[in-house]
């Protein structure tokens, strides 16, 4: 994968469902516990991420906190299909391409190659996993967490989807109830249907501001789905809202500080915005998926082309340096390979092709695979100062700029006159990649920049 560039400030089985990976496949990645996934609709990367978004708080503060992904593209048309593909690798046929109008089982369904179920449905048999069973298997939590899901008069608060043979209700948004099936991929498969899984993690997104109050309650995997409105879905919305990015926009700035604030997220969390699909007739792809054995004509679905469009995607976490642009190339089965590698899974369906590319060190620039060790209280050079610039613009002073890999503490020290060093005022500590910035005397010499942790110091001089 190519390097990531990194920036200041941004205006912008079948593999065995539970086998597990080996241990070097993950040794190289951060210690994440906690991953939240907000899944949104239907739009295409200029639209979402360009010059003129009118959905600012995703555009330009959630990149400038963790990571632009531009190149992060869907696999099919309409919806279902990239939510299936998230959470089990499986690629779509004409009934998941078509948004399953009705719950139909996926007939024959038997497993072939590339861990592909055969044939045409919507509900997938036991011998189909997903994420959810291989978390379950490993002693990991997951929860499903769907706005609006509780809101159908005589329908189940959990796990709500149609009967099977029934047509699909939740198509269309209704006044007081914008909750759709489509977009809840847990309730097609019969592996946690049947266990009753579905019917316990499944659950309204009123749930989750409780399990967010400790890391203990937090699920290891959350699959966040916002209503029929606040997913950019529908616009305008059925109860008079504006929807599409507006929506987006406004869940997003409520419910990503709570997530952020949360600590789970801040003990070792990651959090992905994803889109579906693009919007219009975008059905371009990037990662070398051949064509789905099921599908209908193409993976595009009913746009022809290899995949669902491209639509950029947003990841946050403590082990991504601010301001990230990641230009490697992903899509959901990327994804969801990247997710099992960080909780040691085996890889489902697509996700276990050879040679396919997951996140990695061009995401998590705030991750170094292992901590300083002092020698006679002397940390190595670059273990702990990740970065330094010193700059002037139009400032009246110089100005250090600095960033460290690990939570530490500074001091900046300037020749006061011939006969000793005064230490310049500024922070005294600073956490993982924050960018600290320490205005320097406006005649020029050299400092020295002493950053503490780990039972160490190193230090730097610097001329300015």
């Amino acid at each position: 994968m190519r390097r990531a560039l990194t920036r200041l400030a941004i205006a912008a089985l079948a593999c065995g469902a539970l086998a597990v990976a080996p241990a070097g496949a993950a040794a190289r990645l951060p210690p994440i516990k906690h991953v939240f996934i907000i899944m949104l609709e239907n739009k295409s990367y200029d639209e979402t991420f360009g010059y003129l978004s009118a959905a600012p708080y995703l555009s330009l503060t959630l990149p400038a906190k963790g990571a632009l992904v531009p190149n992060f593209y869907g696999v099919t048309h309409f919806s279902l299909g990239n939510y299936l593909a998230l959470i089990s690798g499986q690629g779509s046929n004409p009934a998941t391409q078509l948004d399953c109008q009705t719950f139909t089982p996926v007939l024959p369904g038997t497993i072939g190659a590339d861990g592909q179920a055969a044939g045409n449905g919507c509900v997938y048999p036991a011998t189909v996993k997903t994420i959810a069973d291989q978390l379950t298997g490993t002693g990991l939590s997951w929860k499903g967490y769907m706005e609006d899901m509780a809101n159908g008069a005589g329908q189940p608060h959990t796990c709500r989807h149609p009967a099977i043979g029934a047509k699909d209700l939740t198509q269309k948004a209704r006044l007081g109830d914008q909750y759709a099936a489509r977009h809840n991929p847990f309730v097609y498969f019969r592996s946690l249907l049947d266990s009753g899984a579905c019917a316990s993690r499944d659950v309204p997104l009123d749930r989750l501001s409780g399990d967010l109050a400790s890391a203990a309650r937090t699920p290891n995997f959350s699959l966040i789905t916002p209503n029929l409105c606040n997913d950019g879905h529908d616009s305008p919305c059925v109860d008079g809202r504006p929807g599409g990015l507006a929506g987006i926009n406004g869940f997003l700035s409520t419910w990503v500080p709570r997530i952020l604030a949360s600590p789970a997220y801040r003990s070792g969390g990651l959090l992905a915005v994803l889109f579906d699909e693009a919007g219009g007739t975008d059905a371009s792809a990037c990662c070398g998926e051949p064509p789905f054995p099921n599908a209908m004509g193409t993976n595009g679905g009913a746009f022809p082309g290899p995949g669902g469009g491209r639509t950029g995607a947003v990841l946050l976490s403590p082990f991504i340096d601010p301001g990230t642009i990641d230009l490697s190339p992903a899509n959901d089965f990327t994804t969801l390979r990247s997710l099992e590698d960080l909780f040691r899974l085996g890889h489902l369906g697509y996700a276990a092709r050879p040679h396919l590319s997951t996140f990695g060190s061009d995401l998590y620039t705030c991750f170094t695979q292992h901590n300083p060790r002092a020698r006679r209280g002397t940390l190595p050079r670059g273990s702990e100062i990740k970065l330094t610039v010193i700059g002037q613009g139009t400032a009246r002073r110089p100005m250090l700029e600095l960033k460290l890999w690990h939570p530490g503490r500074i001091t900046v020290q300037v020749p006061a006159d011939r006969h000793g060093q005064r230490t310049l005022p500024g922070p005294r500590s600073a956490g993982a990649c924050q960018l600290v910035k320490i205005s320097l005397p406006a005649q020029h010499g050299i400092l020295t920049l002493s950053a503490r942790a780990f039972g160490g110091v190193e230090r730097r001089t610097i001329s300015f």
